[in-house]
């Protein structure tokens, strides 16, 4: 058998249970009585999700909506920035909610001394969102995932591509 063994970390989430996860927050909020006559626009862009409704009161239960809708389809809480309720006219108020993906280049960065420090027989590179770690046993690869699922971070960690 060949030498080397690898897998990358990453840090995704699924796009479609997302898409579903939002879909059952409308459904829920259409029909709830506390929403009745209420405006409410939750929409979708590439990197974020942009709210729109009436009052702050009314934002927090779409945001304990949406928590709890993603969690039930699979998605860590981590995945969502929530951004400030922000005046937006016409007595509305909107909240911008970042999606994060991708490894940020310092915890990229951080996670690759880690392993440097730790596992010297693990070598690793940084490949634009991602890390790959490679090693020539598959143990040393095993010990450093449980040492990277330790860590308490900002974004949710997957690991792909095992090898």
């Amino acid at each position: 058998m060949s030498g080397e063994f690898s897998f990358d970390v990453v840090s995704e989430f699924d796009v479609q249970e997302l898409r579903n996860a939002l879909d059952q927050v409308r459904r829920e909020v259409a029909q709830r009585f506390d929403f009745r006559g209420a405006t409410v626009q939750l929409e979708q862009g590439k990197d974020e999700l942009t709210l729109l409704t009436d009052d702050e009161f009314r934002a927090s239960a779409i945001k304990d909506l949406i928590e709890s809708k993603a969690v039930r389809r699979g998605l860590s809480l981590k995945v969502f920035d929530w951004g400030k309720v922000e005046p937006a006219g016409g007595n509305k108020v909107r909240q911008v909610i970042g999606l994060r993906r991708g490894l940020p280049d310092e915890l990229a960065r951080k996670i690759s001394k880690l392993i440097r420090d730790e596992f010297p027989k693990a070598k690793n590179q940084i490949q634009g969102d991602a890390v790959r770690v490679s090693a020539k046993s598959k143990d040393d690869l095993q010990r450093v995932i449980t040492r990277l699922r330790g860590l308490d971070e900002v974004v949710e960690l997957q690991f792909q591509n095992y090898r």
